[in-house]
């Protein structure tokens, strides 16, 4: 077995910042500059000097006599474009623990992790186990140029604004420490790399949130752990289980999960000296047969996965292990299949860190959730090329079902096709109306199909498969769904050019655009309602077709609003393309009826049949038909 190689990669300033900070006993509110001299700051390292017209801080500094629970903290910041990390600590509890938010300038406007929120936990800035949404995105800033930053604090979440922007340029849906309060430091290198000026706080601001998004667990995650204390990396042999090396001594506790799966280390043990720690963690799965059963997993920055005793994987994912440009971000990237056996099973990890973030998550690879009222009916053979939407006809009791074929958008020599497919899933005509371009939502009207090209709709004679008329929609970018209403006015969502074009009496017009419309994707009318759904802000929305006025009926967490239906209760069923639907009142309470995200079977525009009580989902890259019984 390969010896892991070891990234001694020294504490970062952050860390050593927050080691020697010490935590203000006072409660202040103040809404002027706070100007940078001692009797209102203890400066750690750095000095005040005129920066760019104005006093300035370059390096760390705390502030005196604040404990900050909720409000605005604002103040300018200049970079050079070296690499550092310049920022602010808020909220700090102890010398250890904080939230954390920073800038990366020497990657502002080639990288998404420009900025970046990341709590602090006994010392271990763990950027490595938070990342995406609500932590990191990218920004653009100029050099050498006071830029105003502005961040805004409430109960567990927080915004923050990078120059005069209007929104946030980062939401920070769940702050790691939850409802918390403490001290505040500006932190950054002494070597002007980056400076600070026009400082102050409003703790008595009365913010806007909206409540946050409620987070779930993904299925199949494992969430009960028992962890070790920490043992360093000379005194354990990574080879072997804790009774072949002879450790008697392990000192078992219980850990909590994050929503996520993730198991924070640092929440529970804090690290001392540079040498690597490594703690044993362990579980027990029960299986009712002798089966294999593929685990998920991401680690951070080492592990050695053992199964009843016995070696199974050993794992390094350092800070700058696999190149100078590897991150060691976790995620659940990698997998190993576990023979267990009837009964119990002991699976038992050995985790390693060094430097970034200490944690692991593991999941069952296969699971998925599925509400009782939901019963698989059937599912088609591996046969479309990338099958994205599909529709129930009625009269002819058939289902069409549209191949989009993502991997030959554009290309003139790639035809995609519409099939026809019974009842029980079985493929009527694979290839039932050819020669399209990239065909996405469909409907059907007067008898007749209407369907979404790249830049066109065409109409389709449902008795004779064939393609009779087509109408180009003129400075279109990318058409997705379609929909028609009482009239015969054609509505359609183009989600690149955040437009829902309307095609009436022979021409297309922009019928519907703005701050409300941002990546709008699937369309449904109700009378005078059209649905649709808008996944720049992750909204259920309707637009009322005489008026133009917009309500917002429910919010979802970040994805692609893709399909939507009415069911026999007068509740909405809406899907995320890759891989939820849940049923949502018309009061916008949102409730989750299937998840196949972990297996990875997407759920893109499905059909609902409501005197059958049916559900049918085309799976995308999966290129098949699922259907379900829906009670």
């Amino acid at each position: 077995m390969n010896t892991i190689k070891l990234n001694f990669t020294s504490i970062n300033q952050i860390t050593y910042i927050l080691s020697i900070l010490l935590i203000p006993i006072c409660v202040h509110a103040q809404n002027d500059i706070i100007p940078f001299n001692s009797d209102n700051w203890q400066i750690f390292s750095g000095k005040l000097e005129e920066h760019l017209g104005r006093q300035s801080l370059s390096g760390s500094a705390m502030l005196k006599d604040v404990e900050f629970e909720d409000g605005i903290i604002e103040f300018d910041i200049a970079v050079t474009g070296q690499r550092s990390y310049p920022g602010i600590r808020f909220r700090a509890q102890s010398r250890a623990n904080a939230e954390n938010i920073y800038i990366r300038p020497h990657i502002i406007g080639v990288s998404q992790d420009a900025l970046q929120y990341t709590p602090i936990f006994n010392n271990e800035a763990c950027w490595q186990l938070y990342n995406g949404d609500g932590f990191t995105t990218g920004i653009d800033m100029p050099e050498n140029e006071w830029v105003h930053v502005k961040i805004e604090v409430s109960g567990s979440q927080a915004r923050v604004y990078i120059g005069n922007t209007k929104n946030p340029t980062l939401k920070i849906e769940y702050l790691k420490h939850g409802k918390s309060k403490g001290g505040i430091a500006l932190i950054s290198p002494a070597n002007g790399s980056a400076h600070f000026s026009n400082f102050k706080i409003n703790s008595t601001a009365k913010l806007n949130f909206n409540p946050p998004l409620k987070e779930e667990t993904p299925p199949g995650m494992i969430t009960d752990w028992e962890i070790s204390q920490p043992f360093k990396y000379s005194k354990i042999d990574l080879e072997k289980n804790p009774i072949q090396q002879g450790l008697t001594d392990i000192k078992w506790q219980k850990v909590n999960c994050e929503e996520s799966g993730l198991v924070n280390i640092s929440r529970n043990i804090q690290r001392r000296g540079r040498e690597p720690d490594f703690i044993f963690a362990r579980t027990f799965l029960e299986s009712d047969k002798t089966e294999i059963k593929e685990l998920k997993f991401g680690y951070s920055d080492y592990i050695v996965i053992f199964l009843n005793g016995e070696l199974l994987f050993s794992g390094s994912s350092p800070y700058q292990g696999r190149g100078t440009a590897f991150l060691g971000i976790i995620g659940l990237y990698d997998a190993v299949m576990l023979p267990l056996k009837k009964g119990q099973n002991e699976l038992l990890l050995i985790v390693g860190e060094t430097f970034g973030g200490w944690g692991f998550m593991c999941q069952d690879g296969k699971a998925v959730y599925q509400d009782r009222n939901l019963k698989k009916l059937w599912e088609t053979e591996r046969v479309f090329t990338t099958s994205e939407s599909v529709l129930y006809d009625p009269k002819r009791e058939v289902l069409y079902v549209t191949n989009f074929d993502q991997f030959n958008m554009g290309n003139p020599r790639a035809q995609q096709f519409i099939s026809k497919v019974s009842l029980d899933g079985e493929i009527e005509d694979l290839k039932w109306v050819d020669s399209l371009n990239n065909p996405l939502g469909i409907t059907i009207h007067n008898d007749r199909l209407f369907v979404t090209e790249r830049k066109a709709i065409a109409e389709i004679d449902l008795d004779k498969g064939e393609v009779i008329k087509r109408y180009p929609i003129p400075g279109s970018v990318f058409l997705n769904d379609i929909a028609i209403d009482d009239s015969g006015k054609i509505y359609i969502t183009d989600s690149r050019k955040n437009v829902i074009w309307r095609y009436s009496d022979g021409a297309a017009e922009e019928w519907l655009t703005g701050d409300e419309v941002i990546d709008p994707n699937v369309l449904y009318v109700q009378g005078d309602i059209l649905f649709f759904g808008n996944s720049g802000d992750q909204s259920l929305k309707s637009v009322n077709l005489l008026d133009k006025s917009i309500k917002t009926i429910a919010k979802f967490e970040t994805g692609f609003i893709d399909g939507f239906r009415i069911d026999n209760n007068g509740n909405y069923l809406v899907s995320l393309w890759r891989g939820k639907l849940f049923r949502v009142t018309p009061q916008g309470e949102v409730t989750k009826i299937l998840d196949t995200t972990t297996p990875g079977y997407y759920s893109a525009d499905f059909e609902y049949i409501k005197e059958k009580k049916m559900l049918i989902i085309p799976t995308f890259f999966g290129n098949t038909l699922t259907a379900y019984g829906i009670k």
